[in-house]
């Protein structure tokens, strides 16, 4: 094979695909409360894909992770990952407001 030379190609990784961590705090089945987890819920199946984990503690239920949170208002919502640590309070209703305040990449 002389005169012929292959070339080897570097692999490619594949990026880790950054995992989102959310709380959301809400106050029992009200329908404040059940509007913001629904509406969450599709923004993030919209621009997080498979890249976040969301977690609904009932601040009623769980008064101590409530204290934890330092909450003073429901419904809200913690970004703990990626940093920097994002709040939002509200139904999560404009979504631009939320991709925003969440800090989310929309390209």
């Amino acid at each position: 094979m002389k005169g012929r030379r292959r070339t080897v190609k570097p692999r490619r990784r594949k990026r880790a695909a950054i995992r989102y961590i959310l709380r959301l705090y809400v106050t029992g089945q009200t329908p404040r409360s059940r509007r913001s987890i629904e509406n969450l819920r599709k923004l993030c199946e919209k621009y997080l894909k498979g890249q976040f984990d969301l977690e609904v503690i009932d601040i009623y239920q769980q008064p101590a992770l409530a204290a934890e949170g330092q909450i003073i208002a429901a419904p809200t919502l913690i970004k703990t990952m990626p940093l920097p640590l994002r709040r939002l309070v509200g139904d999560f209703s404009d979504q631009a407001r939320v991709v925003l305040g969440l800090d989310l990449k929309t390209t």
